[in-house]
């Protein structure tokens, strides 16, 4: 198991540019999908335990999904693997990128790097959204936060503890 779950994450992190939400369709293929570690409901607490938590949202899904199969080493191991090639190619690249910044090159692979990253994202989004909406308050919850965020300009901790709160109102109480 700890050489499945190293492997897991080492492929991830070796193939996965922009982050952790660009991370997250991945990481749905790879445990949901192919493996079957986690069922997509499982998997959508784990993104929003990852999110409340401090820290990458990557590292803190590696982190929980390692543990939630093999206990402590499994997290370890899971989060050594997801954080190993982007650590070190974040070392290789820091050294050199001052000399390339200008580059046409380097320009053209960050300009290339930036949509596809938002479809990532927004893959994720749209893939979650499926299983984590699953009725009207559901999508009042959804309505009530962008607008907490994008027009009231709450500060993202408060929103996240309102939802919190909402939820258990609605989904424990009710």
């Amino acid at each position: 198991m700890l050489i499945s779950l190293f492997w897991a994450f080492f492929t991830i992190g070796a193939i996965a540019f922009g982050g952790g939400y660009a991370m997250l369709p991945l990481f749905e293929r790879v445990i949901v999908e192919d493996r079957g570690w986690l069922s997509m409901s499982m998997f959508t607490d784990m993104i929003a335990i990852s999110q409340v938590t401090p820290g990458p949202i990557a590292i803190n899904s590696a982190t929980f999904i390692g543990f939630t199969m093999a206990g402590v080493l499994g997290a370890l191991v899971s989060t050594v693997g997801v954080i190993f090639i982007p650590v070190s190619l974040v070392i290789v690249v820091s050294r050199y990128y001052n000399q390339f910044k200008n580059s046409p090159v380097v320009k053209g692979i960050f300009t290339g790097l930036r949509p596809a990253l938002v479809g990532l994202i927004a893959a994720s989004a749209f893939s979650v959204a499926e299983n984590a909406i699953i009725d009207f308050w559901g999508i009042g919850l959804l309505v009530v936060t962008f607008v907490l965020v994008a027009k009231l300009k709450w500060h993202p901790i408060i929103v996240i503890l309102f939802s919190g709160l909402a939820g258990m109102l609605i989904y424990y109480v009710l």
